[in-house]
């Protein structure tokens, strides 16, 4: 059976964990990378993004390895027009839009585009969803971090400036507790969470960029934000890790009974795990087009076995 052959659009550390995680997988080969940087450290072909359309024979599955901000929504749809996509797009109140706008464009093509996978959105918004259909009458809470998080720390990046930056996510250790309790009703993601920022840049623009910061929407307003300046020496040296993971966690009453689904990540690396997330779905939207689908996907529309590389019998035969 040939391979699925597969190529990565951007190669930040995102595009460098799906490379190496490729590497391991019995059914994908990487083909190419595309990238606006003419040379890179890779052993594949590498491509101008604006030659997609030149190599499309040539490629099953885009993995788009770009930042949710700007790039996904400027770029994806028309990549879609060449080949099955999968994206990473995290900006959660925008995904019925970006999904609308893939289906579009992936329709008028035949291809496949699935978007916002990872971990959150991704394997937590399945996890939301099999928690409130079991438990009818419940109480639902997400909590991120304490770790690093890839699309806001993009984010930081795009303020112009800003030389360096990272953003940690920290959940409020009491609200953790209420919520497995069930006594969370009506505590929101801002009133649980707080946004820690470590950003490098010129004293003469730190008041400029935090109030950029500070008002950002679908971000950063609204919630708690520290804002930390420090010298390009101190965050190479304490802030280069990209652990990560979370809690989705349901509590739900049955006549008296008490019951709690708690899904928990614990993330070394976040750009790996949210990597091979990525490249199983990767899988599921080049199945999708042989099954002749067409169109855009969330992780809730696409069945498990659809993800994995072995056979459905197999599957059920030892998980089900």
């Amino acid at each position: 059976m040939s391979k699925i052959r597969a190529a990565i659009v951007g190669y930040g550390n995102l595009g460098r964990s799906v490379e190496k995680l490729l590497a391991e997988q019995p059914d994908m080969e990487l083909v190419g990378v595309f990238s606006r940087r003419p040379t890179l450290d890779t052993q594949v072909p590498v491509w101008s993004v604006g030659e997609v359309d030149r190599h499309a024979d040539e490629v099953d599955v885009l993995f788009l390895c770009m930042g949710s901000a700007t790039d996904i929504p400027a770029l994806a749809p028309g990549l879609a027009a060449y080949a099955n996509t999968v994206d990473t797009y995290d900006n959660h109140r925008d995904i019925p839009r970006h999904r609308r706008s893939m289906d579009e464009a992936a329709r008028a093509a035949g291809t496949v585009s699935v978007v916002s996978t990872g971990w959150d959105p991704g394997m937590f918004s399945l996890n939301r969803v099999y928690g409130a259909a079991v438990l009818s009458n419940h109480q639902q809470h997400t909590f991120w971090g304490p770790g690093l998080s890839q699309g806001h720390s993009d984010a930081l990046r795009r303020i112009p400036g800003v030389k360096k930056a990272v953003q940690y996510t920290l959940p409020s250790e009491e609200a953790l507790e209420k919520a497995r309790r069930g006594e969370a009703d009506g505590l929101t993601g801002k009133q649980t969470h707080r946004r820690q920022c470590f950003v490098v840049a010129e004293p003469s623009d730190h008041e400029r960029i935090e109030e950029a910061i500070r008002t950002m929407p679908d971000y950063f307003a609204g919630y708690e934000v520290e804002v930390n300046f420090i010298d390009e020496a101190t965050f190479d040296a304490e802030h280069s890790g990209m652990p990560h993971g979370g809690h989705v966690i349901t509590t739900g009453d049955t006549g008296g009974f008490h019951h709690l689904v708690e899904y928990t990540l614990k993330l070394d690396r976040n750009p790996d795990f949210t990597a091979s997330v990525q490249i199983a779905y990767g899988r599921a939207a080049h199945r999708l087009r042989q099954f002749g689908h067409s169109g855009a996907f969330t992780v809730l529309e696409i069945a498990p076995f659809l993800l994995s590389p072995e056979p459905l019998d197999e599957l059920i035969a030892r998980d089900v």
